[in-house]
């Protein structure tokens, strides 16, 4: 949130580090941390996630686009797909 901030708005992070009751320092050390080996393997199919929603017009919801992961050869379940559906706000056009 607070880089986020930095690039909308122009407004120092020591400003906002103190606003959110942040220092500075844990800012910087949590901005350069690596990203995890789960955070990568949560991006792959969410990705592919993203590419099935497009192309089916916006009207596939988690099980359809489960389904779909499956038969493309992912081992991920409904529950993760409707998570990682939600997380990235992709929701199904009602229709």
């Amino acid at each position: 949130m607070i880089s986020d901030c930095k690039a909308e708005q122009d407004t120092l992070h020591t400003l906002k580090c103190r606003a959110l009751g942040v220092s500075e320092s844990w800012f910087y050390r949590w901005r350069n941390q690596p990203v995890t080996a789960r955070e990568v393997r949560r991006g792959k199919p969410a990705d592919a996630i993203r590419k099935i929603f497009d192309e089916s017009g916006g009207t596939y919801g988690s099980p359809k686009a489960w389904i779909t992961l499956v038969r493309q050869g992912w081992k991920v379940s409904v529950n993760t797909v409707a998570r990682l559906m939600a997380g990235r706000e992709i929701r199904r056009r009602r229709g």
